[in-house]
């Protein structure tokens, strides 16, 4: 499916939805944490021995939490999915996590059908999916391809190597080009930061084309701080060094944040809204129209009417943004009036001072 570029844009005050997918192991809960600043996510108890060979199966966690980036306020929602991977037959988490993506996007398909909207009503589409890709080392696993390529129609999906300073830089980058090789290969559409050379900026075009260069992120969190040159620093010590997470020459750790949560938070909730919802809603309406027509018997006028649900729902959004055009031009119009008559009066006061000056002039 095709993704088309957007311009990047910042408002004040916006909600936005992330999902974390990825295997137990692969640093999911100490990214959101490191990511949010807080303990948004609780590390999982180790297993008993006796409860060590219980498949639980997925759970779909969403978390709330404020952030602030770069003066803008942000209602984050992070939905956690502890579980996924761990069983042998992972086909009912991936039937889970779909399940989620769509029934947002059903939620907001029946408030838009309301006559009148619910003014409280709170928009949880995931705006973006992270998927944890355990660092191997060699390729893309099987469970890897199949959940990458069976999502990517519903959320954008941005691959990152979890726990990366595992690997070794030479071990990292090899690793980074087999797994978009294998991207390409299975032509899996993931959010590889579209832009145009037409209508972007040079600068934007730049910045898209080093993140795009970047992928999949090299990931490393960390929740504990350390003194490193008299400053506090996140970080991870190992026997052979420290491993700083805002150190980009460390991690993408620093990049990813500020793409997700600043410069692509507004192209990323504008593909949402106008590609991945869009594309749903018109499979939805055509699902219901085409078994309605199957499981039942329907006289040709009313097979003329269920046909046209579509058409309708689409007219009626066409004709609210007419509504907008025409009050903006009532708006204008009005002022134009306004601006009309005061110069008219102003033109009618110079006309009496001029009348008066010459009944007074003595010529």
């Amino acid at each position: 499916m095709p993704i088309t570029p957007r311009r990047r844009n910042k408002v004040k005050g916006v909600q936005f939805t992330i999902m974390v997918v990825g295997a137990s192991g692969t640093g999911r809960t100490t990214f959101v944490n490191t990511l949010c600043e807080s303990d948004v996510l609780s590390h999982k108890v180790c297993d008993s021995p006796e409860t060590a060979h219980v498949e639980e199966g997925i759970k779909i966690k969403p978390a709330n939490v404020e952030l602030e980036e770069d003066g803008l306020r942000i209602a984050l929602t992070i939905v956690d999915t502890p579980g996924f991977g761990e069983n042998i037959d992972n086909e009912h988490a991936f039937q889970e996590i779909m399940s989620y993506l769509e029934r947002q996007y059903d939620d907001i398909l029946a408030e838009q059908s309301r006559i009148k909207r619910n003014p409280r009503f709170r928009d949880n589409r995931v705006h973006a999916l992270l998927y944890f890709i355990t660092p191997t080392g060699h390729a893309l696993r099987e469970i890897d391809i199949e959940l990458m390529r069976r999502l990517a129609p519903r959320v954008n999906v941005i691959p990152v190597i979890g726990k990366a300073d595992s690997l070794t830089p030479r071990e990292l980058k090899a690793f980074k080009k087999r797994v978009m090789e294998d991207i390409d290969h299975y032509d899996i559409p993931i959010y590889n930061f579209p832009y145009d050379v037409e209508e972007d900026d040079e600068e934007s075009i730049q910045d898209n084309m080093e993140l795009r260069a970047m992928l999949p992120f090299a990931i490393v969190g960390s929740e504990e701080e350390i003194e490193i040159d008299g400053q506090l620093v996140r970080a991870r010590i190992y026997p052979w060094g420290v491993v700083e997470v805002d150190n980009p020459d460390h991690s993408d750790f620093v990049r990813l944040r500020a793409a997700i949560l600043g410069s692509h938070l507004g192209d990323l909730k504008s593909l949402t809204e106008d590609v991945l919802y869009e594309t749903y809603r018109t499979e939805k309406l055509s699902r219901s129209v085409h078994s309605d027509i199957r499981d039942s018997q329907i006289l040709p006028e009313e097979m003329a009417t269920q046909s046209v649900r579509i058409k309708e729902e689409q007219l009626r959004r066409e004709e609210e943004k007419l509504r907008e055009v025409e009050l903006r031009m009532q708006r204008e119009i009005n002022e134009k009036k306004q601006e009309l008559m005061a110069k008219e009066m102003t033109l009618r006061n110079l006309e009496s001072r001029l009348a008066s000056q010459n009944q007074n002039s003595p010529y």
